[in-house]
């Protein structure tokens, strides 16, 4: 594929932004990241997400959204409530209301600004825990949206939509990356880099996926 016009990836340092990281690298002539400051859970996230950047030698944005800790505490942006899983159908206490919504439009101003028609996120229908604003329905709208608010074509890509975890590190592995993706992203909510903690509900989503792609790779 040529590689043709330049991309904004919405990047956190975890797994799946930085695989959407790696496809557009792929696929864009040239290539930023933006990554929101919003009081998170371990600050180690944004430490983890330039040390990429750096190494994959992209431009990296850092916004402060320090507006949006204070308008949704949750297990996500206080340390000192638990990780705790979704019961009866319920979304987990890691759901920060209106994040996507706030992070893409910001990320909408800042490709307007940088000239990025195109803007990449990591969010996924397969496995999203629930949350409302990973949805490719949402995503569409918001494109939608976006691009009326400022009259312009920016287009959102959404490579992971209908990718599973085990389709994830597929893709990783498709693009020669795995083992760098394993070792130097940071999915856990504990804050520990690569495999993680192993037992908050994002390592589990994660170890349960390697498992299933390893082992199908081991028998194809």
């Amino acid at each position: 594929m040529e590689k043709r016009d330049k991309a904004l990836v919405v990047f956190s340092g975890g797994q799946d932004s930085t695989t959407c990281l790696f496809w557009a690298l792929k696929r864009f002539k040239e290539v930023a990241v933006v990554t929101f400051d919003y009081g998170q859970r371990h600050a180690l996230e944004i430490d983890c997400a330039t040390k990429i950047a750096d190494e994959q030698q992209v431009k990296q944005y850092i916004l402060n959204m320090d507006l949006l800790n204070q308008l949704a505490p949750n297990a996500l942006t206080r340390d000192d409530i638990d990780v705790q899983a979704g019961e009866n159908g319920g979304l987990p206490n890691t759901f920060v209301p209106g994040r996507n919504l706030v992070f893409f439009s910001f990320a909408g101003i800042l490709a307007r600004q940088i000239e990025a028609q195109h803007i990449i996120t990591g969010v996924s229908e397969a496995d999203f825990s629930g949350y409302p604003d990973c949805r490719d329905n949402f995503m569409k709208s918001l494109n939608v949206t976006i691009n009326l608010a400022m009259d312009e074509q920016l287009l959102l890509h959404t490579p992971l939509m209908w990718r599973n975890k085990a389709e994830v590190w597929a893709l990783a592995d498709e693009l020669g990356v795995l083992d760098y993706i394993r070792q130097n992203t940071l999915t856990c909510y504990n804050g520990i880099i690569a495999d993680g903690c192993g037992e908050c509900p994002s390592c589990l989503l994660r170890k349960h996926g390697l498992e299933l792609y390893l082992e199908k790779k081991v028998k194809a």
